[in-house]
């Protein structure tokens, strides 16, 4: 007799603004009105870039998934294309919350959200905006666009003016968007180019999937601005915060003083950089945290006497 799966998968659209975005829907073999976790990417990414291998490990543990893809990346709609907007990003969180909750193979009243890097500077935004979820979290988060933008260095960030403003006026006129690389080599124009940045960015494409390493310009100024990080202190749900101690986006010791203010904050910090999270052992430790982590807070029996206390802890 032929072994069941343990979870199928589907794709779906929903809705958000006037076009929509396309994802996956896994549901757990067996599992009656199961919770749902809402996954989102970072920085240009698409769900094809390991989301998948997330959403899998969930799923296994009897928890649904929707992993999505935001308006103007990938196979979701929206016009111009790779235009990186904070506030389209937030509402397709938004959009995609209710979709779940709408949902009748879902139960709607037990849902988390789940993001990385940029996503994860989103899911703390989302968590502080949505009492009613039930958990978050925020790996590897993107906590502080100015903390950021130091990292990168004055001279790099001074480099981004003259395509910067190619685009603006782009924008004034009209016209297609003047990009920027998602990811380059060190010393390179880019949003990102510390050392693992483009080698970390193509490990997590795979195979006979092409992957527009681009973003219009425009974004630039709003990512500086972008501080999600002091939105954790307002967070009143669980949320896990997975830290790398040796993060070359996200600056591990401003994203540690913010999560530190998330009232119901638990902190895992791990030795493994910013794009390790996704593959080999730094994955298989991560996931196995946060299926802990999912299972404890999306319980159908959870009570307030069960959650666990704040609690740090390192890999």
């Amino acid at each position: 007799m032929a072994t069941k799966e343990p979870f199928s998968r589907r794709d779906v659209y929903f809705t958000s603004g006037d076009t929509n975005c396309a994802g996956w829907l896994y549901l757990p073999t067996g599992v009656v009105s199961p919770p749902v976790v809402v996954l989102g990417h970072g920085l240009g990414a698409t769900r094809e870039m390991r989301l998948d291998a997330f959403a899998e490990r969930f799923a296994k543990a009897g928890i649904a998934c929707l992993a999505f893809t935001y308006r103007h990346f990938g196979d979701s709609g929206g016009e111009p294309r790779q235009l990186l907007s904070i506030k389209k990003q937030l509402a397709d969180w938004d959009a995609a919350i209710d979709y779940v909750r709408a949902r009748r193979d879902v139960d709607g009243d037990r849902v988390a959200v789940w993001g990385s890097s940029f996503g994860g500077g989103h899911a703390i935004t989302v968590a502080s905006r949505h009492p009613e979820l039930r958990a978050a979290v925020a790996q590897c988060p993107f906590t502080d666009g100015l903390a950021s933008a130091v990292a990168l260095g004055p001279v790099a960030s001074l480099k981004l003016a003259p395509v910067l403003t190619r685009d603006l006026a782009a924008m004034l006129l009209g016209r297609a968007p003047v990009t920027i690389p998602l990811a380059a080599a060190p010393g390179s124009l880019a949003l990102m180019h510390a050392p693992d940045a483009l080698p970390g960015y193509q490990a997590l494409i795979p195979a006979g999937m092409t992957f527009v390493n681009e973003a219009a310009a425009r974004v630039i100024p709003t990512i500086a601005a972008y501080r999600p990080g002091r939105a954790a202190k307002k967070i009143t749900i669980p949320i896990l915060f997975c830290i790398s101690n040796t993060d070359s986006v996200t600056p591990p010791a401003q994203t540690l003083r913010y999560t530190s203010t998330a009232p119901r904050g638990e902190i895992k910090t791990y030795d493994a950089g910013h794009f390790d999270f996704y593959l080999g052992d730094p994955f298989e430790a991560l996931v196995e945290d946060q299926v802990d982590f999912l299972t404890r807070h999306l319980s159908p029996t959870l009570t307030s006497s069960t959650r666990n206390p704040n609690r740090a802890t390192s890999r």
